[in-house]
């Protein structure tokens, strides 16, 4: 007779961790962030212009995102969106986003947002935009989380959740069906931030992934 502990152990081993926003082209479960010009993929990615890419021509650049948008591997635009730390035009920035929100629109793909600085001029655009817009590597204070979870974006947490102690007061109250985990560009195991907010939810680990996974489908993202 089989044992139900053996089960349970070998059902365990096969979980897998979604990283929903990473930089890391050897990772296969999860969105990939690919920039201008890198090869395609075999797994899921995302495509965008991000603030610090942006020239004053933008041709090709949008006739690549809008061809490469089309691939049936390409689950999001992004990451995009306004960053107050470069040496980019604000409203040059702005213009690139919008756009980016259009073709999202057009397309029905949520938006990953990049943004720092940059929160109050964020909010506005989501009035523009009829698709999930998705904040990633969020770790900023609860009053700017809080801000943006009332105007219906999703929130990505990061490494930052392992070691920042206010943010992980956030987390504990912040909805799982808003919420998303990932890596970025940093070197660790997706794992160990998922057993972390599961602790901080009180959920086992099993039950915490399956609702992660709940929220991507919402997304109409196959995981």
């Amino acid at each position: 007779m089989f044992n139900v502990s053996k089960m349970i152990f070998l059902i365990f081993l096969k979980m897998k961790f979604f990283d929903f926003h990473h930089h890391h082209p050897k990772a296969w479960f999860g969105i990939y962030n690919l920039k201008f010009g890198e090869e395609i993929p075999e797994t899921l990615f995302s495509a965008g212009i991000h603030p610090d890419s942006i020239v004053e021509n933008m041709d090709e650049h949008f006739l690549w995102l809008k061809e490469i948008s089309k691939n049936k591997n390409c689950a999001a635009i992004g990451e995009c969106g306004l960053d107050g730390l470069i040496q980019v035009d604000e409203k040059l920035q702005e213009e690139v986003f919008e756009k980016q929100i259009f073709l999202a629109n057009e397309i029905q793909k949520p938006l990953i947002i990049h943004c720092v600085r940059r929160f109050s001029q964020l909010i506005p655009f989501r009035k523009k935009t009829k698709v999930p817009m998705i904040v990633h590597g969020f770790n900023k204070r609860k009053t700017i989380g809080d801000d943006l979870l009332k105007h219906d974006f999703y929130l990505s947490f990061g490494k930052s959740v392992l070691q920042n102690v206010n943010l992980q007061d956030f987390v504990r109250d912040f909805p799982i069906e808003k919420m998303f985990l990932e890596t970025d560009s940093a070197d660790f195991d997706i794992k160990d931030l998922y057993e972390k907010v599961a602790e901080l939810k009180n959920l086992k680990l099993e039950e915490f992934n399956q609702k992660i996974m709940k929220n991507l489908h919402f997304l109409n993202i196959s995981s």
